[in-house]
């Protein structure tokens, strides 16, 4: 399943950060690494961005590029 499609309140594992160059550096250096638990806090009004957190961290993602993140283990 992909990050951009799971629903608030929900917790996943990433299984894999998709993309390439400077938008998968950017993910990766934010801490949404293979293995780490992500939580979605909430949507904006129009669903875009989307607030995840990460490692304690608050962290908000435009949609199209939580489609790049592979989750596994959604609850």
């Amino acid at each position: 399943m992909r990050l951009s499609e799971m629903k608030e309140g929900q917790s996943a594992t990433v299984v894999r950060v998709g993309g390439n160059g400077i938008l998968r550096r950017r993910i990766l250096e934010m801490g949404i690494l293979k293995g780490a638990e992500v939580y979605v806090e909430k949507y904006a009004p129009l669903k875009d961005p989307l607030e995840l957190i990460v490692k304690g961290y608050h962290v908000t993602l435009r949609v199209e590029e939580a489609a790049q993140i592979i989750v596994d283990n959604v609850k």
